[in-house]
């Protein structure tokens, strides 16, 4: 499952053209320093809305870096293959018993660069909990993880502070909760109730 190199497509390059036009229309300004070396888990959150995708496009493009995210393979056939290669997109099947957390901590081995952007709630929605595969990730890898931010109230996004995974869950989460209780998503009444706790992976 090793990454493709290649020149992106026509198609890749004038979507990401328009929605870094759409960004700056917006008025967002991105904020923090790129952690190096460049091998961690970006979290995303809180995801509130689709808005959310459009406008991290914008924000790590300004920033200068081009997070992966992973997808079901189902994406990655004719016609769509390239575009999602290109957009930053790394298959993943979870059919047949697939182990997407060890599938993501090997492809960390096959990179000296690869920065993986997972959105732990899961849904758009209101949640309880965090799935915690990202955690699992992390510590499997041994990369440490990064807070992504969206700020709807100040128009800023980008990335907080380092943190490294302990192995205690929780405490290491209280962490993460500190930086985003700073955060106001697009919409607040569908922020997590908790990011601490075990959940699903």
């Amino acid at each position: 499952m090793a990454l493709e190199t290649r020149k992106p497509s026509l198609l890749s390059r004038g979507v990401r053209a328009l929605l870094m036009w759409f960004y700056r229309r917006q008025g967002w300004t991105a904020v923090g320093e790129i952690p190096e070396p460049r091998r961690f888990i970006i979290i995303a959150a809180p995801h509130t809305s689709n808005w959310d995708f459009l406008y991290y496009i914008g924000l790590t493009q300004t920033l200068g870096i081009q997070p992966h995210f992973m997808a079901k393979t189902a994406l990655f056939r004719w016609p769509m293959r390239n575009f999602m290669l290109d957009m930053g997109g790394v298959p993943v099947d979870r059919k047949k018993g697939g182990n997407y957390v060890q599938a993501m901590i090997d492809e960390f081995g096959k990179h000296k660069e690869f920065m993986l952007t997972i959105a732990p709630e899961g849904t758009r929605g209101a949640v309880r909990k965090w799935k915690t595969g990202f955690y699992h990730i992390a510590m499997g890898a041994n990369v440490p993880m990064v807070v992504g931010m969206m700020d709807y109230g100040k128009k800023t996004g980008g990335l907080g502070p380092l943190i490294w995974p302990t192995g205690d869950y929780e405490a290491d989460m209280a962490k993460v909760a500190e930086v985003y209780a700073k955060v106001t998503p697009k919409f607040p009444s569908k922020q997590m109730a908790s990011i601490t706790g075990e959940s699903e992976t």
